[in-house]
Formats: structure tokens, C-alpha cells, sequence
């Protein structure tokens, strides 16, 4: 039997045409319709389709082919739509829904708006794959609701939901969304309908964006400083916070611009959600760092009189992050861990590789521990799971997920299968594919097997061929040389969209694209070809990745919605931190040649800080006491850690904190320059389907 399956599977790998079944982003009952593009000839849909594709200078989506229309039918028939459970759960508690799905900022910017996604209350159209329809209709519902007395959630102001728990005195606050607009807005709803209590307590689950950056909506860093608001979060929370948000933040900025769509038109040809949530709020990010860490499993603490015991949950979906049980009311707080989707192990705006045999581990441990006593079980996204036979059935095939996914990708991976393979011949089991929490609309099969050999494997494959491959451009010119140039790669390119076989359509023309990138009907098909993609794909992010790309294409770019460099987070940079960002930015090449040594001394931290630039690296410690210096500093500054954080962040400029006094120099200040002049500026806007 083993040795049939391994020749199947061998003929498979030889001509490449595998069936999907949710192991992509593109649905259910994909067969080999879109894989393969296996399918009859295009009837008139189909052709005004391609018409549209290759020869019209419109610049406006296209039609669903009759390819795509296929699969969403087929989607239709075989998924289990008559299951209504998650809608009576999302309902379920409602109170009050906001005044205005728009909110704006002190600008009157508008940096939320759910009002815009009322198109969904509609029937599914031909242009979105049903179950992601289906999901959409789900996660845009908002307002307050009441999980059980004393717990409520707002839902739907942000990609997140933030968690109201009342104390004795007033309220715990747990994951404040992303901007404080939003956050704000959150808490007036949740005290025009409950009472105007003082938040008393605030808990961050993990480390990303979407559950601290509205903190200073709902407390003041005076009252946390004060020590009248504890502010608790997973031992590492800042160190990793920080780390996602500033060390590589400005390409995740721009690729999250892809991966939420921000950026794109609501609407059944635009974006319609991203599985985990609607979208990003763009408002003020901040960040009011811990004041006491949560650092093992089983940790009690108490917050103006709600007892809370924690889980810590590191390496799963995310560096640290943890769950939590409230005793007094049976309450099961699982952060990101278990939603209602199947999530990242690595998500496409770029982050570390996740942990999916340890984050299974942590969903077993969470039962076990807490399961059998939970009467009500939320999370950070979606809606909340009832009574402790369902939570436990839905933490476990959570958990089940992510465990086949893992386990099943080693066992593959030791047969000599790569990633792209195993993606392809990675079919779930039945109960898994027929549950819709575990349904890819955020994360996919096939790009979290990826990740999983990613984690194990790295980025090689172990094919020499591919071990020093031409970058982008060369290959791409390269390989339109080898096809007979532009005019063959569109010929190619026309009759793989014809059969449907988008996948190869899309390959062939980003080839073209790379090579000729004034190309325009390798452009306009291009975007056309992301469409039709786009259309079949059940995940949100897919979807909305393919839909950017066309759009950028079709218009031009329409860079990052989001700010990468929130003055909020730089406010909370250790120093380590601040010069680790400076480093980063080091243009090593012009810096060769530069030898500068400051001293920083951090008054109020009382210490020195060293930075030295040599052989194009800024390495940076603090010195010791009474030790002499190798070598004598050019320049010694002394401030305190929040001018520090403005001076070298570019809030602040040294000429004027020197003039206002913030800042004492000995030695000579000019020196400082040299560094200036070696420091390179992120793009917010680099290109990403094109050169």
C-alpha cells in the first residue's frame, strides 16, 4: 500500500497535476480545475474574460471566468452551509451596537469604517468564494456584547475584539486594539451601556499590534506610572513588540498593506475582510509597556478583585503570549491561539516562523487544565464558544490542526518531499475539512506547511540547481529569452488563462513583468489573471494579496496605509532597543571607511552607553565603571532616555535639545554627522510586482 501511494504520488510530482482540497487558499472541491487548469474551453463568460484581459484599456476588474464560477458552485453544493451554530454564537449577547461605524481622528481623518462593509449583508456574488462570504458575514458584526455577567466584548472597531472584565471598583481592559481611536471609541460604547467605570487594569494577551497599540485610548501612562492602573503581559512581551514593529517593520507595514487591504475598495471586487477580522484600523498606535510580567504556567493574580490564572503559551502564535481562566466565572480567555480559523505558522506580512508542534502541545495543556471547567470560551478574535463539551471539541480540533499539519509535513519532509510538494499533497482529514473553525481564512494549508518545512529545512530545498539561483530580474529576463521573448511569454501566458490554469498564467507573466517592466499587456493580464485568483480563494489574506497586486498594477502604487514608525512604540524602545534600530539602518558599504566612538550617558538610568562604528557595523554596550576606554570617544552626550529615544529616533534634533538643554556635549558634536551621513532610509513604498 505504502509503495502504490509512493508511485502515485511520484507520477503526480512528474507532471505536476495535483488536487486541491483546502490545502491552498482556494476552497473546498477545488479538484484540478485551478491547479491544473484542468476544465472544458471558456463559453461566453469565459471569453468576455479574456477580452477583457488582454485588449480593453480599462482599467477596472474583470468578470469571474467560468472557471472560477465552476468552483464557486461546487463550493456551494459540498460545503456545509446548513451548519448556522457560529451565528447564533455571534449574536449571541448583543446589546448595543456603536452610533457610527466610522470613526475619525483628532483630524477628523477617518481611521475605522465598518459601516463600509454593509454590502455583505447581501447574497454571496459570483466574485467570492462562498465560504469566505460566509466568514465576512460573521466577523462584521460589532457593537458591545455580553459574553457572560461581568465580561463583555466590542466587536468589529477594529481587526480585533477588546475584552471588558469588571472588577470590584471598576474594569480590567484586556488587548485594546490597534489605535487609540478605536480603542477610545471602543470604551465609550461599553460605558454608555454599562456605566462610566475607571478602568482599573490592563492585560495585553501577546505581542502584536492589533492587541496594545490602543492602549493610551483606554489609560493614561500617568496613572500606569503612578502605579493606580497594573498593566500585566507574558514575560518578553516589549523585547518582541518591539522587535516586529521596528526592526523590520517597515517592510511589514508594506506587506501587511497587501495582506489586509487596507489600501483596496470595499465591495465584492475588492476586499470583503481578511478572515480574522474586517481589516486594520490606521489610527495612533502606542504602546504603555508592562508593569508586571506573567512568567509560568499556573500564576495567580488578582486585579481589583477578579482573580485570574495564567498559561503561558510561548512559540505559538506568537513569540510571547499567553491564555487565561477566570475562576469566579468559569471564563476561558485563549488570546490568538484558538479562533475560529485555522491561523499562521508563519503570516504573509512576514514574521517569525511559529511553533505548530508546540502550539498544539499548548492547546492539549489548555484542555487539560482548563477545559473541563469552562463554561464560556473567547478570544481576542471572532465570537465565544459555550458550555464545556463544545469548548472542548473546538480547542481540540484546533489543536488536531495544527498537530496534523506539523506532523504530517515531518513525515513528508523525510520521504524527500520539499515544501511547494508537500503543500500540494497535503490532504485534511474529514472532520477537520467539514469544521468551519478550522477552515483557512486566515491561514492556509499550504502556506503553513511551507512554514513548517521553513522552520525545520530553512529556505533551501537541498537541490544544487536551486542553491545559487539568478535573483528576480535575471532569471526573469533569462527565462523570457528561453520562451522566444515577450511575444511568446503572452502566448503562453493567454492560453494558460484561457484553460484557467491562473497558477501558470501568473508565473509565465511575472517573468515578463520582471524582465520588460513597462509591459502593459503583460500588466493589465497580469492583474487580471490576481483577479481570477482572487475570486476563487476562501482565505482572506490570499485574496486580498492577489487583489493588491492587481490593483497596484491597474493604478500604480498606493504604498503603506499604515505607519511603520509609531512615535507610540519608539516612546517605549529600551535603550539596547533604540540603538539595535539605528544599526539596522547602517549603510554598510559607505560606512567602511568611518571610525566613530560616542558615549551616551543615560542620566536618568545612570549609565553609559558606547556606540562604535567600525568596518560598517554600529556595535553598541554599556560601559564599566572605572575600566579605562580602549579607545577615547569623539563625543559624549548626556540626556535622558526619552530625549535619547527622540534624538536618534529623528523626533527630536540634536541642535535644538542641545539649545533647549536637554542635551550636555563634550567633545566635539560634529562628529555625530558622519553617523547621519551612513544611515539609510526605509521605503515605505518598494515595489512588490514589479522590479
Amino acid at each position: 500500500m505504502v509503495d502504490d501511494h509512493r508511485a502515485d504520488t511520484d507520477d503526480t510530482r512528474r507532471t505536476g497535476r495535483l488536487a486541491l482540497s483546502r490545502r491552498g487558499a482556494l476552497g473546498a472541491g477545488a479538484a484540478a480545475l485551478m491547479a491544473a487548469g484542468v476544465g472544458s474551453a471558456a463559453t461566453a463568460c469565459g471569453d468576455d474574460a479574456r477580452a477583457s484581459a488582454e485588449e480593453r484599456p480599462s482599467r477596472n476588474p474583470v468578470d469571474p471566468s467560468d472557471h472560477v464560477l465552476a468552483r464557486q458552485r461546487q463550493a456551494r453544493d459540498t460545503l456545509p452551509f446548513t451548519d448556522t451554530a457560529d451565528f447564533a454564537d455571534a449574536d449571541r449577547g448583543f446589546l448595543a451596537a456603536p452610533e457610527s461605524g466610522v470613526i475619525t481622528d483628532a483630524e477628523g481623518k477617518t481611521v475605522w469604517d465598518s459601516d463600509s462593509y454593509d454590502f455583505l449583508q447581501g447574497g454571496c456574488p459570483n466574485s467570492v468564494h462562498p465560504s469566505l462570504w460566509r466568514q465576512g458575514q460573521l466577523v462584521v458584526k460589532s457593537g458591545l456584547y455580553e459574553v457572560v455577567p461581568g465580561i463583555y466584548q466590542i466587536r468589529g472597531l477594529d481587526l480585533s475584539n477588546m475584552t471588558i472584565v469588571e472588577g470590584d471598583t471598576g474594569i480590567v481592559v484586556i488587548d485594546p486594539l490597534i489605535s487609540v481611536e478605536t480603542a477610545a471609541a471602543g470604551l465609550a460604547l461599553y460605558r454608555a451601556h454599562r456605566g462610566d467605570r475607571p478602568v482599573t487594569g490592563l492585560i495585553y494577551t501577546h505581542a502584536h499590534v492589533d492587541h496594545f497599540g490602543g492602549a493610551q485610548g483606554v489609560v493614561t501612562v500617568e496613572d500606569v506610572r503612578a502605579g493606580r492602573v497594573p498593566v500585566l503581559a507574558p514575560r518578553g512581551f516589549l523585547e518582541h513588540a518591539v522587535a516586529e514593529n521596528v526592526y523590520a517593520g517597515t517592510a511589514m507595514a508594506r506587506r501587511s498593506a497587501y495582506m489586509y487591504g487596507a489600501a483596496l475598495p470595499r465591495g465584492d471586487r475588492g476586499q470583503v475582510g481578511t478572515g480574522l477580522g474586517m481589516t486594520t484600523s490606521v489610527g495612533t498606535v502606542s504602546l504603555v509597556p508592562p508593569t508586571r510580567d506573567i512568567t509560568h504556567t499556573g500564576q495567580e493574580e488578582t486585579i481589583d478583585g477578579v482573580r485570574i490564572v495564567f498559561q503561558i503559551t510561548p512559540g505559538t502564535e506568537a513569540p510571547a503570549e499567553m491564555n487565561f481562566y477566570f475562576p469566579d466565572r468559569r471564563a476561558l480567555c485563549m488570546a490568538e491561539n484558538a479562533t475560529h480559523t485555522l491561523h499562521n505558522i508563519v503570516t504573509l506580512r512576514g514574521a517569525l516562523v511559529r511553533d505548530a508542534h508546540v502550539w498544539a502541545k499548548y492547546l492539549t495543556e489548555a484542555i487539560q487544565l482548563f477545559g473541563g471547567r469552562s463554561e464560556v470560551a473567547f478570544a481576542s478574535h471572532h465570537w465565544p464558544t459555550w458550555g464545556s463539551e463544545r469548548i472542548v471539541e473546538w480547542l481540540g480540533l484546533q489543536r488536531d490542526t495544527y498537530g496534523y499539519l506539523h506532523d504530517q509535513t515531518l513525515r513528508l519532509l523525510n520521504k524527500g518531499y520539499v515544501g511547494a510538494e508537500i503543500a500540494e499533497l497535503m490532504t485534511m482529514p474529514p472532520a477537520l475539512e467539514t469544521a468551519w473553525a478550522s477552515h483557512g481564512y486566515y491561514g492556509s494549508v499550504s502556506h503553513n506547511v511551507k512554514a513548517v518545512y521553513q522552520r525545520y529545512m530553512g529556505w533551501f530545498d537541498g537541490n544544487p540547481a536551486h542553491l545559487w539561483e539568478h535573483p528576480p530580474v535575471e532569471s526573469a529576463k533569462r527565462h523570457v529569452a528561453a520562451m522566444g521573448g515577450a511575444d511568446g511569454v503572452l502566448r503562453t501566458a493567454r492560453a494558460a488563462y484561457a484553460e484557467g490554469d491562473y497558477r501558470w498564467a501568473a508565473q509565465v507573466l511575472d517573468y515578463l513583468i520582471f524582465a520588460e517592466p513597462e509591459h502593459e499587456a503583460a500588466k493589465m493580464l497580469q492583474a487580471s489573471t490576481f483577479e481570477q485568483l482572487a475570486y476563487g480563494s476562501e482565505n482572506g489574506p490570499w485574496r486580498n494579496f492577489y487583489l493588491s497586486g492587481a490593483h497596484e498594477l491597474r493604478n500604480g502604487p498606493f504604498g503603506t496605509p499604515t505607519k511603520a514608525d509609531a512615535a507610540g512604540v519608539a516612546a517605549a524602545l529600551t535603550v539596547e532597543q533604540v540603538f539595535d534600530a539605528v544599526a539596522l539602518r547602517v549603510d554598510g558599504p559607505k560606512a567602511w571607511e568611518t571610525r566613530l566612538v560616542t558615549d551616551w550617558v543615560v542620566t536618568d538610568e545612570n549609565r553609559t552607553h558606547r556606540a562604535d562604528l567600525r568596518n560598517g557595523v554600529l556595535v553598541h554596550y554599556d560601559t564599566v565603571p572605572g575600566e579605562p576606554d580602549s579607545v577615547p570617544a569623539d563625543a559624549t552626550f548626556s540626556l535622558t532616555r526619552a530625549t535619547l529615544v527622540g534624538v536618534l529616533t529623528g523626533a527630536v534634533t540634536m541642535i535644538d535639545a542641545v539649545k533647549s538643554g536637554e542635551v550636555r556635549v563634550a567633545g566635539d558634536p560634529l562628529r555625530l554627522q558622519q553617523l547621519r551621513d551612513v544611515l539609510d532610509t526605509p521605503d515605505p513604498e518598494f515595489a512588490i510586482v514589479t522590479p
